[in-house]
């Protein structure tokens, strides 16, 4: 594999996600590796989910972090499934720092077998929805964020973001993922509008573009999901790309947070509004709320609840699930 950098590339570190993004010489063409293990472990330690929800759910983490990669706005991506099945919901958020979380709400009553796919967990009377939401940082007065919802497409979770981008984007995108329960690992690949090449460059036609398009996907093909489990990004684009001539760009490091706050809890309570909060107070005498990512508590006695609606500041939207309120 012949490489071309845009800087030093570093050696992975232990317990440091890694996201590596590389092009293919003289084509449209462009790629990430990804492995966001130890920010998996962080959403797993948090949550009791079964066998097969892990494995969606581990899956969209690291898709939301490939996509984010390629974004050029200073905000978050949103990934959500609205589930008709079992799964209820399940949403994945990363910011343009690479900074993710992740949560799951499934139906209390089901039970989930080990190897359940994406239609039986999601999409079991065909009404499940996938939604990407782009939520700007710096809003300007009145800007609502992007969002694109299409019907939940495809018998696992690769073939749901390709079809959404495909749909939504225009853009020829393929995704392998695979994850386990400390494990979470992709590679993405995504054919550009063809332009004839650079003018510093050696022009190349649209017929070569296609077939290193075509080259770069049936290499990608042969990764089996245990080797990507098994093996680090590394030594997989060695493996896949070694006849190719790649630049590499400086690696990224993806990482867990949650941001919730005090301050944002206390506006969504404001969202449901006084009558809601005060009948809670009154059962229970205090409003307890547990952010649905990172677990965190958060409690509101009856001045918190009363100092909350005495402001005139607009409650600030929270995009759900933002927290479980006890």
């Amino acid at each position: 594999m012949t490489t071309e950098t845009t800087g030093a590339v570093s050696a992975a570190i232990p317990g440091q996600d890694t996201l590596q993004k590389f092009i293919f010489d003289n084509a449209a063409v462009r790629g990430q590796f990804i492995d966001v293990s130890t920010t998996w472990q962080e959403v797993v330690s948090r949550h009791a989910y079964p066998t097969a929800v892990k494995k969606v759910l581990g899956e969209m983490v690291a898709a939301g972090a490939l996509l984010s990669a390629n974004l050029k706005f200073n905000g978050s991506i949103i990934m959500q499934i609205h589930g008709d099945g079992p799964v209820r919901l399940m949403v994945v958020e990363c910011d343009s720092d690479l900074r993710l979380r992740a949560t799951a709400k499934l139906d209390p009553d089901a039970a989930i077998p080990d190897v359940a796919t994406v239609p039986q967990l999601l999409n079991a009377t065909g009404k499940g929805r996938f939604i990407i939401t782009l939520d700007p940082a710096d809003k300007v007065p009145g800007q609502q964020p992007y969002q694109g919802i299409v019907p939940l497409d495809g018998d696992d979770m690769a073939t749901v973001i390709e079809n959404y981008m495909l749909r939504s984007e225009q853009l020829d995108t393929r995704l392998w993922l695979a994850t386990d329960d400390t494990v979470s690992r992709g590679l993405l690949l995504q054919k550009l509008p063809h332009h004839g090449g650079k003018a510093e460059a050696t022009p190349v036609s649209e017929e070569d573009a296609l077939d290193t398009w075509n080259r770069a996907v049936m290499l990608a093909s042969t990764l089996k999901e245990t080797e990507i489990l098994s093996t680090d990004i590394d030594t997989l684009m060695q493996r896949l790309f070694w006849e190719e001539t790649i630049r590499v760009f400086d690696p990224l490091h993806p990482s867990f947070h949650c941001s919730c706050t005090r301050e944002k809890v206390g506006n969504m309570l404001k969202m449901l509004g006084e009558e809601e909060v005060n009948s809670t107070l009154d059962e229970v005498g205090q409003v307890g709320v547990n952010c649905d990512f990172c677990g965190q508590h958060y409690e509101f006695d009856k001045v918190d609840c009363a100092q909350l609606f005495i402001t005139d500041a607009p409650a600030e939207v929270l995009i759900p699930p933002a927290a479980s309120i006890n």
